[in-house]
């Protein structure tokens, strides 16, 4: 998963769009980036039945470092890089692809696609937190806020795992890696500026967590299995749709949105990955995953919405002789 878009310069950096005019094709386009999405953990659960972990996220990694490396390709990027450039991409790729990509799908086999979901979606977050502790960002008063409501939706939605143990604390702590992982990952993009487009960040990161994945499951996985027709779907949805058009998607939509707009389907993707774990596969929402998930998703506006809508107000013109504020 990515989550930074293509700007105007080489460092990966998103140019901010103009908030005016937007028309509604990119509004749809958001929408079916947040279904597909969010529709991802619950396929993943899916697939995990009939397929090993290992194969099936090398399958997905070396189909979504293809699918970005096209697609920076035709937007004329060059795919060479440097020896240093290719080291620094291959610790990147731990944190943003490899970690993100065994953990959640280790922790699928032990939690509900729901729960996993708004877990995992607490990414933010933790790069809050490894901002502060690597680049010394300051942590402000609105991301307290934001921490201190998204840590309070983990509490009410794992704490009773943790005090009843079992099989779901792993998946719990599984998925927490994950986040943290990926938590991690941005900010280290942000430490080292690696002068290159976003695309071309993204392919390689996928392409290179991919390779140890691919020689795992040579040695771990049984190829003796067999998949479903729902499995195949689940698999295309997740590989094609998640891997590949999604990011398709998201680099199109980070190119005509602000990103205090473009942060929104962040906010809804695990609202609807609770929705579609609850129609697809049967899982109980109950008044835990309601709270958790109302908490996690505040916390997430307050920490990725909130500052961006606050800059604008910030830097708008004063007005001139023939205008006034409203």
């Amino acid at each position: 998963m990515s989550a930074r878009g293509e700007g105007a310069d080489a460092s990966g950096r998103s140019a901010e769009a103009s908030s005016d005019a937007i028309p509604m094709s990119t509004f749809l386009l958001l929408g079916v980036l947040a279904l597909v999405w969010g529709s991802v953990f619950p396929a993943i659960k899916v697939v995990l039945a009939e397929m090993p972990v290992l194969t099936f996220r090398a399958l997905c990694l070396i189909a979504g470092g293809l699918g970005v490396a096209a697609l920076a390709t035709m937007r004329g990027r060059s795919l060479a890089v440097t020896w240093p450039q290719l080291r620094w991409l291959a610790v990147l790729s731990l944190f943003n692809s490899l970690g993100w990509n065994i953990f959640t799908a280790y922790g699928l086999l032990y939690l509900p696609a729901g729960r996993a979901i708004i877990i995992g979606y607490t990414m933010p977050l933790w790069s809050v937190i490894a901002a502060a502790l690597i680049l010394g960002e300051r942590i402000t008063a609105t991301k307290v806020i934001g921490l201190v409501l998204g840590f309070a939706g983990l509490a009410v939605l794992v704490g009773p795992d943790l005090v009843t143990f079992g099989d779901a604390p792993i998946g719990v702590g599984l998925v927490l890696c994950a986040a943290i992982s990926w938590g991690i990952g941005v900010v280290l993009l942000k430490w080292r500026d690696m002068g290159m487009a976003t695309t071309v960040l993204a392919a390689w990161q996928l392409g290179l967590a991919s390779l140890p994945l691919i020689v795992a499951a040579a040695f771990v996985d049984d190829f003796d299995w067999r998949m479903s027709g729902e499995g195949w779907f689940a698999l295309a949805l997740v590989v094609f749709g998640g891997m590949v058009t999604a990011h398709l998607l998201w680099f199109t939509i980070v190119k005509r949105l602000p990103a205090s707009i473009a942060s929104i389907s962040t906010l809804v993707i695990p609202v609807i990955g609770v929705i579609v774990g609850s129609l697809w596969l049967g899982e109980t929402v109950g008044a835990a995953e309601i709270g958790a998930l109302a908490l996690v998703v505040a916390g997430l506006f307050v920490v990725l919405v909130l500052p961006s809508l606050r800059g604008k107000r910030l830097r708008r013109p004063k007005p001139g002789p023939n205008q006034s504020l409203p």
